[in-house]
């Protein structure tokens, strides 16, 4: 009886803890990189877009304005 327990017991919670931990692991590692993407894609454009266009308007306009 205690080696079916034990076995059943072992079985159980290692099938539990290996498809959580899978289920788990795949799930957060998919929205995380997701939202990481997202989320450094959007900030890098907007960076990038936001900061080159800003740039380039004053330093045109400075250099128009100046000369």
């Amino acid at each position: 009886m205690d080696r079916w327990m034990d076995g059943w017991m072992d079985g159980w919670m290692d099938g539990w803890m290996d498809g959580w931990m899978d289920g788990w692991m795949d799930g957060c590692m998919d929205a995380c990189m997701d939202g990481w993407m997202d989320g450094w894609m959007d900030g890098w454009m907007d960076g990038w877009v936001g900061g080159w266009v800003v740039g380039w308007v004053v330093g045109w306009v400075g250099g128009w304005v100046g000369g």
